[in-house]
């Protein structure tokens, strides 16, 4: 063959190993590995002469203490509030209870918040007539019980009752998020002895362009940042918004930015470094916001009052109508969020403030729905997880690494 015609020959073979080669199969990207804590089992100790079993149901961490709140249930299926503290997240001791009411007195504890002068918890028992939950709010200092607040039954129930959702603690005192018959609703305190009801607020409340709901509460300095959502006239699906007050009274509404068509809801806030951090389902994926300057539909907001919103990341799977974050905890640069689909709750951790996250594996699966609950609380070396599953409850501290982060 002569040279004239190799060169042809070859061109044309080189020609289509190039065209074989665009239209092979990529190779997929490595993917990064799950955070895999170094678990140990720990164990919430029964208080002195009782019986049953612990059902937690929310954790925290303030002041160099751990905290885990929720309640005790019996053989016969009898409950009764219940609290545990910890200096180390290893060492458990129950907290003496002291309730002053008949329904209080049979309280599971489903929401808590702390400062460095002590905590408080919400709480409460399906009953009465009507089968509605009986709910009331709790507090202690160190050194003493943790007492029921007793409270008008009006307070939190009644006709006009929704929901008593979250509490925070923070400089300007207490408030607990939630909503009533006419949109998002808050009750705030100055020292957690006793709350004062605010309903029907302007921009907190629904009005003309929707029925609002509130389902988190952080503090930003002495403030309060509440998230929750919008569901419009005649819409079926929510949209997400937030809510800055520096007094608990005046508020100021702020929707944060999904993609056109797309629903969902802001269901829970923390304060992280960098400005407070938002999560919720939005469309098929969860999403995460973070308070920003001049961003958003809000421009020249602050970033420590969430007056403006970005999206920052998205992770995991969501589906229509029963995904949900169920938590979210931050320490440092590092948050963690608990999320459900209805089957199973799952747990995630980022460590670049909520750009990227990875799953965690945990010790057990943990179910979604019924009686069943998991909660977190975080610091920069490990975190606390409690499971309850329905039948049994169980509590671990996972250390963490630097390169968990």
């Amino acid at each position: 063959m002569s040279p004239a015609r190799v060169r042809p020959v070859l061109v044309a073979a080189a020609a289509a190993l190039l065209l074989a080669a665009c239209h092979a199969t990529p190779r997929p990207l490595p993917q990064p590995a799950p955070v895999s804590p170094r678990w140990q089992p720990v164990e919430l100790v029964l208080p002195a002469g009782a019986n049953g079993r612990p059902v937690p149901r929310d954790a925290t961490r303030c002041g160099g203490r751990w905290y885990v709140v929720g309640g005790l249930v019996d053989p016969a299926g009898e409950t009764r509030p219940a609290a545990w503290s910890s200096s180390d997240g290893v060492t458990w001791s129950p907290i003496s209870v002291r309730a002053q009411t008949f329904y209080g007195r049979q309280h599971v504890l489903y929401a808590v918040a702390c400062r460095d002068d002590g905590m408080a918890a919400l709480g409460a028992k399906t009953g009465g007539v009507h089968g509605n939950p009986r709910t009331g709010t709790w507090v202690w200092r160190p050194g003493g019980p943790l007492r029921e607040v007793p409270a008008a039954f009006e307070l939190f129930g009644g006709p006009r009752a929704v929901s008593a959702s979250r509490l925070a603690a923070g400089p300007g005192g207490w408030l607990v998020a939630g909503a009533r018959a006419d949109g998002a609703a808050v009750w705030s305190s100055p020292d957690a002895e006793g709350f004062v009801l605010r309903e029907g607020v302007a921009e907190l409340a629904g009005d003309g362009r929707g029925r609002t709901a509130a389902y988190d509460v952080t503090a930003v300095g002495p403030g309060w940042l509440v998230v929750g959502s919008l569901l419009p006239p005649g819409a079926t699906a929510r949209t997400p918004l937030s809510w800055f007050s520096a007094d608990g009274r005046v508020w100021r509404r702020v929707a944060l930015p999904v993609p056109a068509g797309a629903a969902g809801a802001a269901e829970r806030v923390v304060a992280a470094d960098g400005g407070p951090v938002a999560a919720g389902p939005v469309g098929d994926r969860f999403a995460v916001w973070r308070a920003c300057d001049g961003c958003g539909p809000s421009s020249g907001g602050s970033a420590g009052t969430g007056q403006g919103w970005r999206r920052v990341g998205g992770f995991g799977s969501a589906g229509p109508g029963v995904s949900s974050v169920d938590a979210l905890a931050a320490s440092g640069g590092r948050l963690v969020a608990v999320t459900g689909d209805g089957a199973s709750r799952r747990l995630w951790m980022s460590g670049d403030g909520g750009a990227s996250w990875l799953p965690v594996i945990t010790p057990v699966p943990a179910p979604d729905g019924g009686d069943a609950a998991l909660a977190v609380a975080v610091r920069d070396d490990g975190m606390l997880m409690v499971v309850d599953d329905g039948k049994a409850s169980r509590a671990w501290w996972g250390a963490l690494s630097v390169v968990d982060r």
